[in-house]
């Protein structure tokens, strides 16, 4: 049986690598995310690293934008193993952003259906 975890070292922390990723990185919106990825070299023995970026002018308290990126985080360690297969499978690495766009706090059911959705998309992208 595989555990789903997310530990520390698959999220994505780099400043660096995060402003490259604004800079030259691939896009797609999957509502109710805008989705920033590119092929990289991370230094991680994962073969993701996931940042989640919640904006303050949507959402002006913390513990909402906490809360908003929490369910997010668990929509992801749930549903990467996928995304991880095809990864392993090309012997890619790639560095990824997931900005929230809605302007309302959707349940966790439709975050993690949309999850799926962008991480199915996001396996088509990368093959």
């Amino acid at each position: 049986m595989e555990r789903h975890t997310f530990r520390k070292s698959e999220r994505l922390s780099s400043r660096k690598i995060i402003t490259a990723l604004f800079e030259k990185g691939q896009a797609f919106n999957s509502y109710p995310f805008k989705v920033l990825w590119n092929l990289d070299a991370v230094l991680s023995p994962f073969p993701a690293q996931m940042c989640i970026a919640v904006p303050k002018k949507s959402f002006r308290r913390a513990h909402d934008r906490n809360h908003i990126k929490r369910k997010t985080r668990e929509a992801y360690r749930k549903n990467k193993s996928t995304l991880y297969a095809t990864l392993i499978e090309k012997n890619v690495k790639i560095s990824l952003l997931l900005i929230y766009v809605a302007k309302e706090d959707l349940n966790y059911a439709i975050i993690e259906n949309k999850m799926t959705t962008l991480i199915t998309q996001l396996t088509k992208n990368v093959a």
